[in-house]
């Protein structure tokens, strides 16, 4: 199994039950995980944490307050060096070409489905950890 051990990762999600899940998921592999239930707090969340406070970021794209495509462009547009670099993962349950076309161009490194598959999302997560 790959291990996250020592990663600290975001995760925006507001539906209780999915966020729990996901939390599960990564804990499992040894990642720490902070969850905002919408992307406003997100924002906050990231913009208060230090340099490099996080390793990386699991969006969801369809939350209260402030929606995920609108969180990740903020984050990318913050005025620190971490901000280009984090990989930023978008988790939808709609998923086409459109929707990932999206996810990309508002500063996503890739689209993931949900139910997603804790194997995918392990995998994905290494490879963008590991790139940036």
């Amino acid at each position: 199994m790959i291990s996250l051990e020592g990663k600290r990762v975001l995760l925006c999600e507001d539906h209780t039950l999915n966020a729990s899940i996901t939390i599960k998921v990564l804990e499992h592999a040894g990642a720490s995980v902070v969850r905002a239930s919408n992307g406003r707090e997100g924002l906050k969340l990231f913009s208060e944490s230090g340099v490099g406070g996080f390793d990386a970021i699991l969006m969801d794209i369809s939350m209260p307050v402030m929606n995920g495509l609108e969180t990740a462009e903020a984050i990318r547009a913050l005025p620190r060096e971490d901000a280009v670099k984090i990989p930023i993962i978008a988790m939808t349950a709609k998923y086409n070409e459109d929707d990932r076309e999206e996810s990309l161009a508002s500063g996503m490194d890739t689209h993931l489905t949900k139910p997603v598959d804790p194997k995918e999302l392990y995998n994905v997560m290494e490879r963008l950890i590991e790139k940036k």
